[in-house]
């Protein structure tokens, strides 16, 4: 069901994937997040074109819950000013946003969910923790892979383009991270943590 067109409700989680916007940097690694909105967007029959809180934003149900989700348009690193003044517009606590994005310390295709924690050189993650104050919101993490030749540099990978095998595995694990946003909701967050660690 959805809420909050007519003032019925507000909703109860706040969703943001992470990514950079424009075109320049799709289909790469660090939009991993913005990928995974796009499935969501697809299954909900939602827009992602309100742009709110320096984010295109919308509306929809998740796991039976009320949600606002939003794909930041600061670029990574500023992330948190966009989820900053939406969290506290709806007066949603830090434990019921997710945050969606990609991790370079986790092999392509793997996901894991986590309550709280450091930033792990993160810069989106980084800004977030900044703008809210605390670590403790949860997180979805899709894993990139990092370069085999060390000397590569780590934001040359993220932001590079794929070979399309490789593509093709993020897209698929962008899906399944959708469907861990739907059970942290729906079955609570050590029931996903279980199902998709």
């Amino acid at each position: 069901m959805f809420f909050g067109f007519k003032g019925a409700s507000r909703p109860e989680w706040l969703v943001a994937f992470l990514g950079n916007p424009g075109q320049k940097y799709e289909k790469t690694r660090h939009n991993a997040g913005f990928m995974a909105a796009d499935f969501l967007a697809a299954e909900k029959g939602i827009k992602f074109k309100t742009l709110k809180y320096n984010a295109l934003t919308d509306k929809c149900s998740i796991g039976g819950s009320g949600a606002f989700v939003m794909k930041p348009q600061t670029f990574m690193n500023l992330s948190g000013e966009a989820i900053r003044p939406a969290a506290a517009f709806f007066k949603i606590a830090p434990e019921r946003i997710i945050v969606v994005c990609d991790d370079t310390a986790l092999p392509l295709g793997k996901l894991r969910i986590r309550r709280q924690g450091s930033a792990g050189g993160h810069n989106g993650l980084k800004s977030i923790i900044s703008c809210l104050g605390t670590d403790a919101f949860l997180r979805v993490k899709i894993g990139v892979g990092s370069p085999e030749n060390p000397n590569i540099d780590l934001v040359d990978w993220v932001i590079g383009k794929m070979s399309d095998s490789d593509y093709g595995e993020l897209l698929r694990s962008s899906k399944e991270a959708v469907r861990a946003v739907e059970a942290i909701v729906e079955l609570g967050v050590d029931a996903a943590m279980n199902k998709f660690n």
